[in-house]
């Protein structure tokens, strides 16, 4: 046996009341479990090591539901953002933007449309193509080691479309339409757990309902999932989550809902009726999850902000209406006075804007400032500020939006569907706290100091439940035969460390993460194992 934690308080991801036990793990699973065993003055487990873990808490390793790791588990052996969290397994490929399927052209579209969420990417060598060659260069990252954790991937809806339709503002041609369907089918065949969208943002957001619910039928005969981040948190949420239960509905496919908040002014409140919505969709049989993140601001580039039409063409494009003064003077009016669809139907108010990272260091001023506030102390209105970040920035810019609701946050975070999802975005000076903190803060605030859910409860919110979604047979418990993807914590200390004045801070309270069973977090500090792989589908 290589290691046996002794008298952990085991909180098995289950939901059920926690108990104490000797955990014993070897061959990367956990191969015994002896309950009670020194009240029961029973023959005690040995291995080659032994962790007291006397007053902590044992738990399944927590899954990161919306995860922007896609270059930075190539880039970063150390990943500690989400390792030190207790994070055992990411899914990247959110919000239908990732870099597979690509051909050339699209693959350097792609690389310039989300330079904000995970950098140009200079430094890597993109050898792959496909879906499989993605997962097969995560499989064999750093010198044929691994990466930090696991990962599983999504067919990236909007890549999808840029492949085969390109950046237009129109619907797809039959035979248009037959090569998406192909190239999700393949994602899948090689591996992925399912497809994901991003209808706030270009080009996947010119797909109408039709040819969306066309590919979740090719998502639901191989038993993926679907993954929207739906084409309203603002004015029209509710009807964007209706709309995305009845297209999948019609395709039969599983449901699940991204960073499922309701922000904005518009929605403050109104979380109930969000739950309303999904309540009466599970009783009517449908299959549906979702995943939050526990904090109120938002995050994602300044550029997605902008209106749809104004991003055809692909990313020169939108330089090029941006450099036209009266094209430009369009765009501030459908963002200011219309409500512009990539700002969810609601007029940009430039206080809730601040700027979060910026990619040429000549504007790192603007970092931490609200747009509203820059523009002020520059005498000028903000959008002529957000104009010349744009430009300058070539459209690498990220930002935090300051418009979400506590109680819609506590109240979406008890629901029976809810899992956990950092949203992470790891590049910029000063990203939000959620990449590094997300999973501790739900323990440290929500469950110990506010009681919003108890540990067994959130516990599962953040394993078993997401491992069922993934359809993991061996993950997301602590079982005998499981995997030992496993995370000790002191109830009484986990919390995050970051905030957003200190975004990159550790947590505490997190002395041991374990990946298959080999330790990545070792008394709090980080070892130099890669034991994660990339979680192919029916794996």
């Amino acid at each position: 046996m290589d290691l046996v934690f002794r008298d952990a308080e085991v909180v098995d991801g289950s939901g059920d009341p926690s108990y104490r036990a000797d955990v014993v793990v070897g061959d990367g699973r956990i191969t015994t479990i002896v309950k009670e065993a020194a009240a029961a003055g029973c023959q005690r487990p040995r291995a080659r090591r032994e962790i007291d873990a006397e007053g902590l808490v044992l738990a399944p390793g927590f899954i990161d539901m919306h995860a922007h790791s896609d270059l930075a588990l190539l880039r970063d052996p150390e990943h500690t953002a989400k390792v030190a969290q207790g994070v055992t397994l990411e899914v990247i490929g959110q919000d239908g933007l990732s870099y597979a399927p690509v051909d050339d052209r699209t693959l350097e579209e792609v690389r310039r449309a989300i330079t904000g969420w995970n950098g140009y990417g200079e430094d890597i060598d993109f050898t792959w193509r496909s879906v499989g060659a993605y997962l097969d260069r995560l499989d064999h990252g750093f010198g044929g080691e691994g990466i930090a954790v696991n990962a599983a991937y999504l067919v990236p809806q909007g890549t999808v479309r840029m492949l085969a339709v390109g950046w237009e503002d129109r619907e797809a041609t039959p035979r248009e339409l037959d090569r998406m369907r192909e190239l999700v089918a393949a994602g899948l065949r090689e591996g992925a757990v399912g497809m994901s969208s991003g209808l706030t943002y270009t080009p996947g957001m010119y797909a109408k309902d039709a040819e969306l619910t066309e590919l979740c039928r090719v998502v639901a005969s191989y038993g993926g999932y679907y993954c929207p981040h739906h084409r309203s948190y603002g004015a029209g949420a509710l009807r964007a989550y209706e709309e995305m239960i009845a297209l999948t509905r019609e395709a039969g496919c599983a449901l699940h809902l991204a960073h499922a908040t309701m922000n904005f002014g518009v929605n403050e409140g109104r979380a109930p009726e969000l739950l309303a919505l999904l309540d009466d969709a599970l009783a009517a049989g449908a299959d549906i999850t979702l995943d939050t993140y526990p904090y109120t601001a938002g995050c994602t580039t300044l550029v997605a902000l902008l209106p749809s039409w104004a991003g055809e063409g692909g990313p020169e494009a939108v330089l090029a209406r941006l450099r036209d003064d009266e094209t430009a003077e369009r765009v501030r009016h459908h963002m200011e006075v219309v409500g512009a669809d990539g700002c969810h139907g609601v007029p940009v108010d430039w206080d809730t804007i601040e700027i979060s990272g910026v990619t040429d260091p000549a504007l790192s001023s603007y970092v931490g400032r609200t747009v509203a506030r820059s523009a002020e102390a520059r005498g000028e209105d903000p959008w002529v500020t957000a104009r010349r970040m744009l430009v300058e920035d070539r459209l690498g810019s990220t930002v935090l939006q300051h418009v979400g609701h506590e109680e819609n946050v506590r109240t979406v975070m008890r629901h029976r569907a809810h899992t956990g999802g950092s949203d992470g975005i790891l590049r910029g000076d000063k990203p939000h706290p959620r990449a590094y903190g997300t999973f501790p803060h739900y323990l440290g605030r929500y469950v110990r100091e506010l009681g919003v859910l108890s540990l067994e409860s959130c516990v599962a919110h953040l394993t078993s439940r997401p491992a069922a979604r993934l359809g993991l047979a061996d993950r997301g418990l602590v079982r005998e035969g499981y995997r030992a993807d496993l995370v000790l914590f002191d109830p009484a200390a986990v919390a995050a460390g970051s905030t957003y004045e200190a975004p990159r801070t550790l947590p505490t309270g997190i002395p041991y993460v374990l990946v298959d069973g080999r330790p990545v977090i070792e008394d709090g500090r980080r070892t130099d194992v890669l034991a994660g792989r990339a979680i192919r589908r029916g794996a």
